[in-house]
């Protein structure tokens, strides 16, 4: 079986969004912020959506 995510569905605690904000603002692909933060990718597309931020894809 896959991996599965323990923190399935948690909101997003205000530390979390500034490090979000940060990572965003350098460059950082998803796959590293989704490392980082611990969160799927498909949570942070979805936060950074909400956000208004864009984040860079590995090229």
């Amino acid at each position: 079986m896959a991996e599965g995510f323990e923190r399935h569905r948690q909101p997003w605690t205000q530390d979390e969004i500034q490090k979000l904000h940060k990572f965003a603002a350098k460059g950082m692909a998803m796959k590293a912020i989704s490392k980082a933060l611990t969160r799927s990718e498909e949570s942070i597309k979805e936060r950074a959506k909400v956000d208004g931020l864009k984040i860079s894809k590995l090229r």
